[in-house]
Formats: C-alpha cells, sequence, structure tokens
C-alpha cells in the first residue's frame, strides 16, 4: 500500500477545503438558528389565531343567539301589527263594501274551515247581503299587499270556495298595494282596499 506524503501544497490545500466546509456548516447553523426562530414566531402566531377564532365562534354564537331573539321579537310584532289591521279592517271594511259594492255586512271574525284532516284558517271571514243574495266574504289583512301574498290568498280561497253554499267575494286590506298586486286583483276578482279607504 503506498503512503500519500503529505507536501506543503497537499496540507494547504486540505486546510482551505475544510476551512471552507467549516464556513458552509456555520451558515447552515445560522440558516437553521433563523429558521427556528421564525418556526417559533409562526407556532406563536398559530396560537393566538386559534384563540382569536374561539373567541370568533364565541361572538357569532352570540349572534346567532341575539338574531333568534331579534326574530322572535320581530315575529311578535309582525302578529300585532297583523291583528292590529285585522282591527281596522273589521272596522273599515263593512263602510268601504256598502259604499262601494252594496254589499252590507254586519261583522267580521275568524273562521276555520275543516278540509280533508286539515284546517284553514280564514283572518277576515263575515255573511253579508248583495240585493237580495246571500253572500260570504273571504278576507285577510296584510300591511303590504304584493304579487306573492295574494297569491298566496288565492290559493287558499281557492280551496274554501267549493264549502261554500253562497257567493263568496275576496277582500284584502293593507296599508300599502303594489300596482302588480292592484293590477293581479283586478284580473282575479280580488277587492283590494287601502286602509285609509272608506
Amino acid at each position: 500500500m503506498n503512503e500519500i506524503k503529505m507536501t506543503p501544497e497537499l496540507y494547504k490545500t486540505i486546510v482551505a477545503i475544510v476551512d471552507e466546509r467549516v464556513k458552509e456548516i456555520k451558515v447552515t447553523r445560522e440558516d437553521f438558528n433563523e429558521l427556528r426562530k421564525v418556526v417559533f414566531e409562526l407556532a406563536k402566531a398559530q396560537q393566538e389565531l386559534a384563540q382569536a377564532q374561539k373567541e370568533l365562534t364565541r361572538a357569532q354564537q352570540e349572534t346567532q343567539r341575539e338574531l333568534r331573539q331579534l326574530a322572535r321579537v320581530v315575529g311578535g310584532l309582525s302578529d300585532t301589527i297583523g291583528y292590529g289591521l285585522e282591527d281596522i279592517a273589521r272596522v273599515v271594511l263593512p263602510s268601504y263594501l256598502k259604499n262601494h259594492y252594496s254589499i252590507e255586512v254586519k261583522k267580521f271574525r275568524r273562521k276555520v274551515f275543516p278540509l280533508n284532516g286539515r284546517h284553514i284558517e280564514i283572518d277576515l271571514y263575515a255573511e253579508g247581503i248583495k240585493g237580495e243574495e246571500r253572500v260570504v266574504i273571504l278576507g285577510e289583512a296584510k300591511s303590504r299587499i304584493g304579487v306573492g301574498n295574494l297569491k298566496r290568498f288565492l290559493r287558499k280561497t281557492e280551496r274554501v270556495l267549493p264549502l261554500l253554499k253562497r257567493k263568496a267575494y275576496r277582500v284584502m286590506l293593507g296599508y300599502y298595494i303594489h300596482p302588480n298586486a292592484s293590477e293581479l286583483g283586478e284580473k282575479e276578482g280580488v277587492i283590494l282596499v287601502a286602509s285609509y279607504e272608506r
């Protein structure tokens, strides 16, 4: 086996290579230390984010609870307005029907019609007279009469009409009547009355 003889040039070359490798290792360690620092900061930021997400989830749940409570309050208010408007309808409609349609009605009330094991509730029901003929009035009060709630009223009353033994008039009273609803009401024979009309 041949021995390698260490010459001064070879020695200098080896030392230079080793020095270069040590420098590379030093740079790699510095990079590693910097990377550790970044990872630590990321972990800390992730914990803060997780905490913020928990707080956001709690806030969202609280908002949902408050929205449900608001929906109950608005629903109750809507019922109150609806019932209040029905009271207005009970006062306004008899004179309106008499003045504009020669229909005499004494009193409106709620009426429930049984139909195929279900019940259809009519908010404003009255029996009256037009000339010599006995008639029935089917009515509903809505704060805003639009095409959508007019169509729902039409579907509901269409199911009730076959149960009646007399000619029926359909009427809706509201604070506001959309022009498209007026057009549809006229086409379908539904009397639409604004709450301020007499």
